[in-house]
């Protein structure tokens, strides 16, 4: 998108209570670094695959493999990503490690983001 795609004012004029109540309910920054990065996982299309997996049932590393036709290796790696930003949790069971979403948050972010891209 070319800045000429982008509507301006006509004239620079600041309304001084907008941005200080903006600026009063901003967030610090690490706390939106915290959003942003949290934001970045949702970005590989993967782990969004392998979050809707979960949602139909709490699922080893051998059946998301199998589920999305990928190797363990890479669903591993995806998981690890997943687990660090507290999106899934896990639980052994005998030799097998069970994975499932961690909250139902995770559901609500996938469901608003569907909700928004099918508008």
């Amino acid at each position: 998108m070319a800045m000429n795609d982008v509507e301006l004012c006509d004239e620079f004029c600041t309304h001084s209570n907008v941005v200080l109540k903006t600026k009063t309910q901003m967030p610090d920054e690490d706390e939106l670094y915290d959003l942003a990065e949290l934001f970045k996982v949702f970005g590989d299309s993967t782990r969004i695959k392998i979050l809707f997996a979960l949602f139909e049932s709490e699922m080893c590393v051998c059946d998301i493999a199998e589920t999305l036709e990928m190797t363990q290796s890479a669903i591993s790696h995806q998981l690890k990503i997943l687990k660090q930003s507290k999106l899934v949790g896990n639980r052994r069971e005998g030799k097998s490690i069970i994975y499932f979403l961690a909250d139902e948050h995770v559901r609500t972010i996938i469901d608003q983001g569907l909700n928004h891209i099918e508008e």
